[in-house]
């Protein structure tokens, strides 16, 4: 590994895409108290951005709509957390960690549903093995990703999966296509743990990744189980849901914990028309018109 300094005129931009659940089944809990589950994943281009750029001691800046919402958890980020765990894991084979400056672009909704925190550690420690030039075994990586959360090595791969066990062990999907899609928020929070609590069951079907006509089909067949309990939490949920179908929305379904919902559009631009509508009638609420990363570079939605 390097040694030497960092060009002053070196900069790194990494985006951090937004994690979609098209689908979450709750198979198990461990002894341990950590959920079980089988998980359908995707990812938009439309998500934070991180900037990394050399510097005289290390910084942190926050930007963007959702900058404030972040609040005091500014000085515990899991983006820091992502930088030392990485520094410290370059240390260790001799490699040089030089001062960075950081800025964050926060796109995302705060504790939403669909991986803020999580994709900006994943970008971190992608941008900064490029800012670097390190190179780490994979397994090392994975191992921080994993020590950052259940989520991280999900978002590190940023290409449509299938997630199980507490969300670490992943296969990726190739042939997913993309898909339109209008991501909404309430903008108010759901208790992840709270929802877990409240399962009356935690020992449902896996995924059944049996092939439909189509992928909004496959996807259509499956379920979110964390959804109905997340409804019955905060009832602004169920609107949105209806409010997406409203607009013609192929499949609508929560993400994750919530509280985002995703409804499919046939296209961008019918995505892009639903997402105006539906922000003229709640200008108070979060609506962004995006497509997802494809499984493979020549996917359609079908």
């Amino acid at each position: 590994m390097p040694t030497a300094s960092l060009r002053d005129d070196l900069t790194v931009i990494e985006d951090a895409p937004a994690k979609i659940n098209l689908a979450l089944h709750v198979t198990g809990q461990r002894s341990d108290g950590y959920h079980l589950l089988d998980m359908l994943v995707t990812f938009t281009w439309h998500g934070d951005r991180l900037q990394f750029t050399p510097a005289q001691q290390d910084e942190f800046e926050i930007s963007g709509r959702f900058a404030e919402a972040l609040g005091d958890s500014r000085d515990d980020n899991l983006v820091l957390k992502a930088r030392d765990f990485l520094r410290d894991a370059i240390a260790r084979e001799g490699g040089s960690t030089p001062s960075v400056r950081i800025q964050l672009q926060k796109n995302l909704p705060i504790a939403s549903g669909i991986g803020g925190g999580s994709a900006d550690a994943a970008a971190t420690l992608r941008g900064l093995m490029k800012l670097w030039d390190a190179s780490l075994p994979p397994e090392t990586v994975a191992a921080i990703a994993v020590r950052l959360g259940a989520d991280v090595p999900m978002c590190l791969a940023s290409r449509p999966l299938v997630a199980r066990g507490i969300g670490e062990q992943i296969t990726l999907v190739n042939d997913m296509p993309v898909f339109a899609m209008v991501l909404a928020n309430p903008l108010k929070g759901v208790s992840t743990p709270e929802v877990f609590r409240r399962l009356a069951t935690k020992t449902n079907p896996p995924l059944d990744m049996t092939a439909r006509p189509s992928w909004v089909e496959t996807i259509g067949a499956m379920r979110n189980d964390l959804e109905p309990v997340a409804r019955e939490i905060l009832p602004e949920i169920a609107a949105i849901s209806a409010m997406l179908k409203a607009q013609g929305a192929s499949l609508v379904r929560m993400s994750g914990s919530g509280a985002t919902c995703y409804g499919i559009f046939a296209s961008l631009a019918a995505a892009q028309g639903a997402a105006a509508v539906l922000h003229n009638d709640r200008p108070d609420w979060y609506f962004e018109a995006t497509e997802t990363i494809a499984g493979g570079r020549d996917a359609r939605a079908g």
